[in-house]
């Protein structure tokens, strides 16, 4: 049964055109559902003895503006204009202006254009940036950001309970989650029509050689493969352990099977065909194949898949708090979580969202990569949290590999 639109006839709005679009995805829906069910290292730390710099002063009262940083291919979007509704539904509402940028595309890179900036508490050109939960651990651990002013945030209270005490930032006092994902395992179904189970099944593939891409995030990448080795990386790892996986990284670099290793990018080399297999993200898998045709299948390996959040933060420089915290509180609405997971196809952290997605598609709430049920998530593993001195070394040997060290 298709549930009843919103009474607020702003959010009805969004509703009703975010089931328009997602009529036009639901064909790219089903092979991603099928498949998901079926630059140098930058520097870890700052200057030693340092004192934590001091947050700017919020000019939200004055100024109804913000800037926010976040992944390509991470909000809905008009495929005409290419405008945000939900963005525009926002400032239209509350009169804010919002400059969102697709700035980010690897957590390293991105960190190691803005740290000089954060150090000294300057502004980064960012009120609101989203990061995986690794590199917001450091920028909570160096005091890189503001603590969020929960009343303001008056939704905070659908977020999902099992993500308020995480280990790095517990109560939600500086970061809130924006979406979640898996990494896996695609391939060019049209290529490989019987598909892959594993990595390692990919990168023995004759016909892939020079045709694979991994990512350029360690812990996706490199845990794959260490669960693939019988690794549980959800508890500590040892220097062995990640080495072991290191190697098979390096190896077949070396001996040219891996075509790329990339941030956000690696979409480009899939859908101009350089490469036809990768470590890739989730959501990515079923955006690209509603823009360019159902050609690629997204798939948890048999050996399972890591599972990871991006997060809000708020930068200490940032001048805009008050905005940004409007902002975090807007998409914290079921109604609007909804509308973007049904364009983005990550996992949203807001309770109520799959009731509401049922407005927006009724197939919405059995999308695996959205919605996982438990046998999805039990293939699923969060890397676990390294110490800054592992955090330094893993780091630098991965960089390394990348680099043709």
């Amino acid at each position: 049964m298709v549930r009843s639109l919103p009474e607020d006839p702003l959010i009805r709005s969004l509703v009703i055109n975010a089931r328009r679009a997602q009529l036009t995805r639901r064909g790219a829906l089903a092979g991603g559902v099928a498949g998901a069910a079926a630059l140098a290292l930058a520097a870890c730390t700052p200057t030693s003895g340092s004192a934590k710099p001091t947050a700017a002063a919020d000019v939200s009262s004055t100024d109804k503006s913000m800037i926010w940083a976040n992944w390509p291919a991470y909000m809905d979007t008009d495929d005409a204009t290419g405008a945000h509704p939900t963005l525009d539904a926002f400032t239209k509402k509350t009169g804010i202006k919002v400059d969102y940028r697709e700035d980010v595309d690897d957590n390293n890179s991105y960190y190691a254009k803005v740290k000089d900036q954060l150090a000294l508490g300057k502004d980064i050109g960012a009120d609101t940036v989203c990061l995986t939960d690794w590199m917001v651990s450091r920028w909570i651990r160096f005091g890189y950001t503001q603590k969020l002013d929960h009343a303001k945030i008056p939704n905070i209270k659908n977020l999902n309970p099992e993500l308020l005490n995480i280990d790095y930032d517990k109560g939600r006092n500086f970061s809130l989650p924006w979406q979640g994902g898996f990494a896996g395992i695609c391939w060019n179904k049209e290529e490989f029509p019987k598909g892959f189970t594993s990595v390692g099944e990919m990168l023995k593939e004759p016909k892939l050689k020079g045709r694979v891409g991994v990512l350029s995030e360690m812990r996706d990448t490199v845990g794959l493969i260490m669960l693939e080795q019988g690794v549980d990386i959800s508890s500590a790892i040892t220097d062995t352990q990640f080495q072991s996986a290191l190697d098979v990284l390096k190896t077949n670099i070396d001996n040219g099977v891996i075509r790329n290793v990339k941030g956000n990018s690696y979409l480009d080399d899939l859908t101009n065909g350089d490469t036809l297999a990768a470590i890739c993200w989730s959501g990515d898998i079923t955006l690209i194949n509603g823009e360019n045709g159902d050609k690629w299948t997204f798939a948890i390996p048999d050996a399972g898949g890591t599972l990871w959040n991006d997060n809000f933060l708020i930068p200490v420089g940032a001048r805009h708090k008050a905005n940004a915290e409007a902002v975090m509180n807007w998409y914290y609405d079921p109604e609007i979580a909804a509308q973007v997971a049904a364009y983005v196809n990550y996992i949203t952290p807001v309770e109520g969202a799959k009731e509401a997605a049922v407005a927006i598609d009724p197939a919405l709430a059995d999308n695996q990569l959205i919605f996982p049920d438990a046998a999805t998530l039990k293939k699923a593993h969060v890397f676990h949290t390294l110490s800054p001195a592992q955090e330094q070394s893993f780091g630098s040997a991965f960089q390394s590999v990348l680099l043709g060290a």
